[in-house]
């Protein structure tokens, strides 16, 4: 193992909206030297939110990446950072980063505690087995209580929070932090923003606060090792520093437990002691098992260990264009190494390419490099066709990595160019956006001939929208935002589809008898069944009519919605030796798939979104009757200090521009979020005036 391996640590930072994740990372950017002076979000002046539309905005939209080199204990170690968004619109960006980072720094708001997109980046952080550390950050704000949110952490997220640090102070007196492993108190110092710190001894008024938490963890680390239980008992100040990190590393990579430190970024507390933590507790690549893919030759499993000398793979996770070197594609090395100008196979698309240039990102700036080896985080300008997923690999050794699924966009608007001369450009500049993020998707109206663009919400619209008209330059018109309802079917009807076409030579002929219905439980998209007996249809026919239903379901029989799942058990039919051919049967089964959905009864379904609204006490009757009549299912109402929480979740259809609506309920105090969490079928008259838009009735 390389020290270059060991002394690397790939992290993200995560956290609902406001919960100063850009802000932390600033300050790792100014204590490790990256920046000169502090980059502020308020002010638009932060290094990572280098868009303009996240300067104007206040919030991140892309996820950023930078390296920098952090000394500890004498050692310097090289950290990787992504910055992730924290508005629910841009989660696709919190999951491509979980894919391929080690570990990740949880940030909470000492006021606001867990919250709702804490909850879905720590699913994810679950879902890609990803250590993390938590940090309650904000501790100087009014409200600020980090037992609180401790408590907060182990309810509503499930896991196990260790506390290694205690606040001294909170709210405008607070001072510092005692470290529960040194026992000792940290005090930082105003003038030089929080550079220089001062270690002393705890403060008389929190010995006991201090000795209670101290022995929970001291305790927590002997029960973990018997040699450090005898230790223990034989002396219970005998365990060192050592022992306690030791075995606190050991538990965070087991993912047994979080350890928990606080501080307040905004006014330069605690992010050394964060960056600590991080070296201390959080995996290098070697720690991490190694990665499993697939011989897309042989089909057989494969693993690649984090070294040097194995054969080179690596995963794209995002796409990027920049105005002055083109298309970047960020990628993690698992294994082996690249030089620039060398040759990878895209397994994805099995075509070779060429990667010109290498980089190491910081924000938007680039930093040549020559070679990037495994466990490494980096960039790549000049390949052709690269997309987010793909595995890039060694010609000899091909292997095809895990990908990364995304969630189907809810919304979306017609969008169409001002002048006829954009309408090439409105092309061009469409693929690129929709090759940067994969919860895009561009349609044409085969009706109206309108391009549809569809998201995961109306800021990320916004943002599309506003990027088409600075980035590129293009005036467009656009209509108001439009759900993505979907279709099912909800009965069962058998039917008979015999397609025949004669026009001089060689015709066309297919001939299926098939049951369709709704999709067992659990099942998305197409659940295909394949009943024919006796060879009635050649088995090289099937995937065409599995292939003609697929593509069927993209425009249902009600409104042209997609349909959203659906069974197709295909159970008899007939052929022609000379006229049937797989396009003939793909061709029927679009045909069957029509006439068989307008035999069966259809429903629209909606999206329905999960709703949280935090507002003062004064208000939770207005805003809940505000709600209902918006046809919200209330769950609970949640009290915290001076304010309320109310969850819900509430049909998509009905809370366009809600943020405006809320604003004036609660004279500017009210706050909300938004997350899609489920289909559900629409009422009878709501369904009914849908269609009938749809229709042009």
């Amino acid at each position: 193992m390389s020290d270059h391996l060991k002394y690397t640590r790939n992290i993200g930072i995560m956290a609902h909206i406001d919960a100063g994740k850009t802000t932390t990372t600033e300050r790792i950017l100014y204590y490790t030297g990256r920046n000169y002076k502090l980059g502020e979000v308020h002010d638009g002046t932060a290094t990572m939110d280098w868009m303009i539309q996240e300067q104007e905005r206040g919030i991140t939209i892309t996820s950023a990446a930078t390296t920098v080199s952090w000394e500890y204990k004498n050692q310097e170690y090289r950290l990787n950072i992504i910055d992730t968004p924290g508005h629910v619109d841009f989660t696709v960006e919190v999951e491509r980063s979980l894919r391929v980072l080690d570990g990740a720094v949880a940030v909470f708001c000492a006021v606001g505690g867990v919250e709702p997109q804490s909850e879905t980046v720590w699913k994810q952080a679950d879902k890609y087995m990803v250590p993390r550390i938590c940090f309650i950050n904000k501790m100087d704000r009014s409200g600020a209580d980090f037992f609180n949110v401790i408590n907060e952490i182990k309810e509503k997220l499930g896991a196990n929070p260790i506390p290694l640090q205690i606040p001294i102070g909170a709210e405008d007196s607070f001072q510092g932090v005692v470290d529960l492993i040194s026992n000792k108190a940290i005090v930082w110092d105003d003038e030089s923003k929080g550079m220089h710190y001062y270690e002393g001894p705890v403060p008389e008024d929190m010995l006991e606060i201090v000795d209670e938490y101290r022995t929970q963890l001291v305790e927590g680390c002997a029960e973990e090792d018997e040699a450090l239980m005898e230790k223990y008992f034989a002396d219970h100040n005998s365990i060192t520093e050592e022992e306690m990190h030791t075995i606190i590393r050991k538990a965070t990579l087991e993912m047994r437990i979080t350890p928990v430190v606080c501080g307040s970024a905004f006014k330069n507390k605690g992010v050394q002691n964060l960056l600590d933590a991080v070296v201390s507790f959080l995996p290098n690549p070697y720690e991490l098992p190694p990665i499993t893919g697939v011989n897309p030759e042989t089909e057989k499993e494969e693993t690649r260990k984090p070294d040097s000398n194995e054969p080179f793979a690596a995963l794209a996770f995002k796409i990027a264009t920049d105005p002055f070197v083109g298309r970047i594609a960020f990628f993690r090395v698992y294994s082996g190494s690249l030089e620039s100008g060398s040759y990878v196979l895209n397994a994805g698309t099995g075509k070779k390419e060429r990667i010109s240039r290498i980089f190491q990102m910081h924000a938007n700036k680039q930093t040549p490099i020559s070679m990037i080896e495994a466990g490494d985080i980096g960039a790549a300008v000049g390949f052709k066709q690269i997309r987010t997923g793909d595995t890039l690999c060694d010609e000899k050794h091909p292997i095809i990595l895990e990908s990364m699924s995304f969630p189907e966009p809810v919304i979306s608007i017609a969008i169409e160019p001002r002048t006829q001369d954009d309408v090439d450009k409105l092309d061009i500049a469409l693929g690129k956006l929709v090759e940067e993020d994969p919860t895009l998707t561009v349609r044409t109206d085969t009706e109206t001939g309108q391009t549809i663009l569809s998201g995961m919400g109306e800021l990320h619209l916004d943002i599309i929208t506003d990027r088409l008209r600075r980035e590129f330059k293009i005036e467009i018109n656009q209509g108001a935002p439009q759900v993505a309802y979907r279709e099912a079917v909800v009965s069962t009807v058998k039917h008979r589809e015999v397609y025949k076409k004669q026009s001089g030579g060689r015709g066309k002929f297919a001939d299926i008898e098939f049951e369709l219905g709704p999709a067992d439980e659990g099942t998305k998209g197409l659940q295909f069944i394949n009943n024919v007996r006796g060879g009635n249809i050649p088995k090289e026919f099937i995937p065409a009519i599995e292939k003609g239903f697929k593509a069927a379901m993209v425009n249902g029989v009600l409104a042209g919605f997609e349909v959203e799942t659906l069974k197709v058990t295909v159970l008899d039919g007939s052929f022609h030796s000379v006229d049937s051919d797989a396009l003939s049967f793909e061709i029927c089964a679009k045909i069957a798939f029509k006439e068989a959905a307008k035999k069966a009864k259809n429903v629209l379904l909606e999206p329905v979104m999960k709703c949280e609204v935090t507002c003062p006490d004064d208000y939770v009757g207005d805003v809940t009757g505000d709600l209902n009549k918006r046809r919200a299912v209330l769950e609970n109402i949640d009290a915290k200090v001076r304010y309320q929480i109310i969850k819900a979740h509430v049909p998509l259809s009905e809370m366009f521009g809600y943020v405006t609506s809320l604003r004036s309920i609660t004279s500017g105090r009210g706050t909300s979020s938004l997350e899609f969490s489920h289909y559900q079928e629409t009422p009878k008259e709501i369904a009914e005036s849908v269609i009938f838009k749809v229709r042009g009735y």
